[in-house]
């Protein structure tokens, strides 16, 4: 039988499938900031410790970012749709337990393996575009969609959970992801074909704890930092990560079939760049959000859910930035400029930040738009380009590795500018300002509660001052790194090109030979 020399076109079967894979996409990315505004309602029925209620809210990221690199890994060997079933399961049945959770301790455990779930789920929806996805220009596209959708999740997680807990009881947060999962398990088996490295090798347990060592105690020293301050036990936090790091590190480089395959960094110079620049931009949409959160609440002075309602209108923008970059890449336009530009956009969106006062609704919008904006140019470009130049039987660890770095990126970005905006807040503040007051923006404004009204106006409006001056300061800094990342990318990926022009008008409808070892087993 003849072979197509050119890849195979995806065709309306595998465009459907992509819109099965969206849904746990959506819902894993949702459920990082679902619980905003549930958490008073789940404080008053179970009534949670100060710790639990830590836990309840953090142990699904610390979870999910652990075990990244290893269910990538082992959706690679165990086949990717099988994994993404296992996790829907997984998934669904924690949605239910914690929806209907009558104690702090089960509504962690709960919240641990709904981080299980989504550490399945989200290497194994990228690993499957890949795989779905054969031709380039088309797999661009349905990468691009891929980024919009994750950033989106995580914008309309908070606005869901308002008006559920608002209208319902704080249970209905978890519930609504068991539709979208019984759907999942019904229709995956039927649009998408199992796919899994067809010489996998042994799988190298030793791996696994060696990665949760490194990933778990950075991330936990870099999510504490912004709040907290730096601390000997954060500081401490970080080495022992680091550590184990360069552990797992020499374990990948020696083992003979390692979780994260070294091959994956030198088989395409465009890969490492893809990691390190997609970091970036993960570090730059989750400084900003750090400081916007900030503002709308404690600065403009808004509810909970008008900050959440007003927040998703920079959300408007995202939906054309993917497609925008990826016509420009196809149309011929170097990717590395493509990048370089992204990163561009999103420095001027900080620059944006630079002009705000402590009165400055539209102008904040307007900065975190166009940074996102840029920022997801970057991602999506970048996110191609790695998936486009790693082997497709290892699509999972590649997808995963770039995962990783995003958990990594996103919470080094809160650390890093949130602890520049916190010194510059403390350094500001007036001398006289009790302890509290001077030590986050939330602290002046609980302490002006209690003083009468003239000294209370004058601390809470040198706070928000104080607080302003701080975001000023980390946009500077966060805008000097992207324009830093923008000649980067433009050195680093040149001459990755773009996809080849895609000769034909249609997306639907032409369907070709699968590859080899892409079917049901």
């Amino acid at each position: 039988m003849a072979t197509n020399p050119t890849p195979a076109r995806a065709g309306r079967r595998e465009w459907t499938a992509l819109a099965v894979l969206m849904l746990p996409l959506l819902l894993v990315s949702m459920d990082v900031s679902v619980l905003y505004f549930a958490v008073p309602a789940i404080n008053a029925d179970l009534e949670p410790t100060g710790t639990q209620q830590l836990w309840i809210f953090d142990i699904y990221a610390f979870v999910l970012a652990g075990l990244l690199m290893t269910m990538g890994s082992l959706g690679d060997r165990v086949g990717r749709r099988r994994l993404l079933l296992c996790g829907a399961a997984a998934f669904g049945a924690a949605s239910l337990t914690a929806a209907y959770a009558d104690s702090a301790e089960l509504l962690i455990a709960a919240r641990a393996v709904l981080g299980i779930g989504g550490a399945t789920l989200m290497p194994s929806t990228l690993a499957l575009v890949r795989t779905l996805f054969r031709d380039a220009g088309q797999r661009a596209t349905a990468i691009g969609i891929w980024s919009g959708v994750m950033v989106a999740g995580i914008a309309l997680g908070s606005v869901l959970s308002g008006l559920l807990v608002e209208f319902f009881w704080w249970g209905s947060v978890f519930l609504v992801n068991l539709p979208a999962m019984a759907l999942l398990l019904v229709l995956a088996p039927v649009l998408i074909p199992e796919s899994r490295d067809p010489r996998p090798g042994r799988f190298d347990l030793l791996s696994v704890p060696l990665s949760l060592a490194a990933v778990l105690p950075v991330v936990y020293g870099l999510k504490e930092i912004p709040s907290e301050g730096v601390h000997v036990e954060y500081v401490a936090s970080l080495a022992v990560g680091l550590v184990f790091a360069a552990l797992f590190v020499r374990r990948q480089r020696t083992a003979a079939s390692p979780l994260i395959s070294p091959a994956l960094f030198r088989g395409s110079r465009g890969f490492a760049p893809a990691v390190v620049l997609n970091l970036v931009s993960s570090f730059a949409m989750m400084g900003s959000a750090y400081y916007t959160t900030q503002y709308l609440q404690s600065v403009l002075g808004k509810s909970a859910m008008e900050a959440a309602l007003w927040a998703l209108l920079p959300s408007v923008l995202i939906g054309c930035a993917a497609p925008v970059a990826t016509a420009l890449v196809r149309r011929g336009t170097d990717r590395a400029y493509v990048v370089a530009g992204g990163f561009a956009v999103a420095a001027c969106g900080y620059g944006l930040l630079l002009l705000a006062d402590t009165d400055a609704l539209w102008t904040v919008l307007a900065g975190a738009g166009v940074l996102a904006w840029g920022a997801v140019v970057v991602g999506s470009q970048l996110t191609d380009l790695a998936l486009g130049s790693a082997p497709a039987e290892k699509a999972g660890a590649a997808s995963s590795l770039l995962e990783t770095g995003q958990e990594f990126g996103g919470a080094l970005g809160m650390a890093v500018l949130g602890s520049v905006g916190t010194a510059v807040y403390r350094d500001e503040m007036p001398a006289g300002a009790p302890d509290a007051a001077r030590e986050t923006l939330g602290g002046a404004l609980a302490a002006a509660g209690h003083l009468p009204s003239p000294a209370a106006d004058a601390l809470a409006s040198a706070a928000r001052s104080a607080f302003t001056s701080g975001m000023h300061v980390a946009a500077l800094a966060g805008a000097g790194i992207l324009l830093a990342a923008a000649g980067l990318g433009a050195w680093a990926l040149r001459a990755q090109g773009a996809p080849p022009p895609d000769p034909r008008s249609s997306d639907t409808g032409v369907q070709g030979a699968e590859p080899p070892g892409y079917g049901t087993p």
